[in-house]
């Protein structure tokens, strides 16, 4: 669909056609670079989820779990038996906090750490394995930031 300054979709475009939706390429795309994930991620144990909420510790840890969620987009209920599950695999530790019981605290343990060596290379078999350009997927990054900024902003949740 092409931008115009009212917001309106164009009269020459079928709305309702599934070429014309911008919802379905975002979501067909998210899954197949999803199932991409799949073969890099297994033979280290790790769901695409799990490898998500690792990258956010890997960057940002300790944390809380809200943090998480925030940076994650993933809802408490989704999070938590991620965590517990990552907690099982001992890559994680969860504490409670002392002065408020209702904030959990997510540190990596040694193992957590170490596993960033193993998944360093998972980002550049990804884009070999797509071979797409690099500066393409750059771009489309920072329009996709863009857009679910946008997108955060009406969210009313």
């Amino acid at each position: 669909m092409s931008a115009n300054n009212n917001n309106t979709i164009p009269a020459d475009i079928d709305a309702q056609a599934l070429d014309n939706q911008i919802c379905f390429p975002l979501y067909a795309a998210s899954r197949l670079v999803t199932r991409l994930y799949q073969p890099l991620l297994e033979p280290l144990g790790l769901t695409y989820p799990q490898y998500i909420v690792l990258l956010i510790l890997w960057e940002d840890q300790p944390c809380t779990v809200s943090h998480i969620g925030r940076r994650a987009q993933l809802a408490t209920n989704t999070l938590t038996p991620l965590l517990k599950r990552l907690e099982a695999m001992e890559l994680i530790e969860r504490r409670r906090s002392t002065d408020d019981e209702r904030v959990v605290t997510i540190l990596l343990t040694r193992a957590g750490k170490a596993l960033r060596r193993r998944c360093a290379c998972i980002p550049e078999q990804l884009f070999t394995q797509v071979g797409y350009p690099i500066e393409d997927a750059i771009a489309l990054k920072r329009q996709l930031d863009q857009f679910l900024t946008h997108l955060k902003g009406l969210d009313t949740d």
